[in-house]
């Protein structure tokens, strides 16, 4: 594969899991956060896209045109990964992001040194204007997607291969959540979780055959997923009008609805195909390795937005709306309707979660303020604006 600049750094680190009283009391089971908020770029982005670019570079050393300039569509944070993991790589990158991005995010990607154009009202068409008038006329130029390859993939499987070595060895893993938004994120942990199931000799924690079950969370009006799965097919959103411009592809990639065709209950009428499909599970005695579930739920801006404002008080963290969606759902009781049917409070108690906090770096505590102040009085019971 050839090799990178002796003095290059890898452009992601190992994150810690840590449990949360906080969100574990607010839902009412056990709660760990993988605190993916801490790579170098501010987000989990920093895996796929830092593998990906580390791959090209390395790629690139070997062949007789060593120099490489990258090149990477994105809302912000992809582009910050593509950004932070080409300093590192000591190499140079343009980032193309939707006209929608905030003034602090484009200010961000400027200090990373990387070259910033705004173009489109969305990432599809960020996306075609660096195809087609930047990327064709740069014979160095390196295409960095934000999500859709399989080494972006193989990036965000590396999270799997750390919750494995980090949950506690007495606990079983019972659920993932993430937020998705064109689902590279959604590929990497299925991609991980059933490395771990083909792979006899692993000591997963979860019982083998039973894989934790994986809830996908999006903004309304970012949806682009759930569309799908409520539709029973793969569709495209007209447009994104939720404020979580992170989550605003407006189709999810080829390889996400793989997932979602195998993985999730499709079409109308979902509720009743669940519960069917969960007696008929819980009636059967299986002796093979089973998969890993996909539950598709969305919140609103509101709840999204609240959530990063609760979270900075209890975990003080602050993360951006597209995190916050993940979050949501421990304060809103989303997570024990979607995970905990079925189940008596006492045997919800005993179920163990993993939040994936995914981060991000379009917020600041001016625009937290700005969220308690907007949305403070739009909130559903679930989450009550922090006083």
């Amino acid at each position: 594969m050839g090799s990178v600049d002796a003095g290059a750094k890898l452009p992601w680190i190992e994150t810690p899991l840590i449990a949360s009283a906080q969100l574990s009391r607010a839902a009412e089971c056990n709660i760990f956060l993988k605190l993916e908020n801490l790579q170098p770029s501010g987000s989990f982005k920093s895996r796929g896209v830092g593998n990906f670019t580390l791959r090209a570079a390395a790629a690139a050393a070997a062949s007789p045109s060593p120099d490489v300039h990258f090149y990477c569509s994105s809302g912000g944070n992809a582009g910050l990964a593509c950004a932070t993991s080409a300093l590192a790589l000591n190499r140079s990158a343009t980032i193309v992001t939707p006209t929608t991005t905030s003034a602090l995010m484009i200010s961000k990607l400027k200090l990373l040194n990387a070259h910033v154009e705004q173009f489109g009202n969305n990432w599809a068409e960020a996306d075609k204007h660096l195809r087609e008038n930047l990327l064709a006329k740069d014979p160095n130029g390196v295409y960095v997607p934000p999500f859709d390859h399989p080494h972006v993939w193989d990036g965000a499987a590396t999270m799997i291969d750390e919750l494995v070595s980090q949950f506690p060895r007495d606990l079983d893993l019972h659920g993932l959540v993430c937020s998705v938004g064109g689902g590279g994120l959604l590929n990497g942990l299925f991609q991980g979780l059933e490395a771990f199931e083909r792979d006899p000799s692993g000591s997963p924690p979860w019982p083998r055959g039973k894989p934790p079950s994986v809830v996908a969370v999006e903004t309304c009006g970012a949806h682009s997923l759930h569309a799908s799965i409520e539709a029973g097919e793969h569709v495209t959103l007209p447009g994104i009008t939720s404020i979580a411009t992170s989550l605003g592809a407006v189709r999810v990639s080829d390889k996400t609805w793989e997932w979602a065709e195998r993985k999730a209950v499709l079409g109308p009428k979902r509720e009743a195909k669940r519960a069917a499909a969960a007696a008929a599970a819980a009636a059967a005695v299986s002796s093979c390795a089973g998969a890993a579930g996909l539950e598709s739920v969305t919140v609103s801006d509101a709840e999204a937005a609240l959530a990063c404002v609760r979270f900075a008080d209890d975990a003080r963290f602050l993360v951006e709306t597209a995190c916050g969606a993940t979050i949501a759902v421990c304060y809103n009781g989303e997570l024990r309707r979607t995970l905990g049917r079925g189940l008596t409070d006492a045997e919800w108690r005993e179920k163990n979660v993993v939040l994936v906090v995914c981060g991000g770096s379009g917020v600041s505590l001016e625009i937290l303020e700005g969220y308690r102040e907007k949305y403070g009085d739009m909130v559903q019971a679930g989450i009550p604006a922090p006083s």
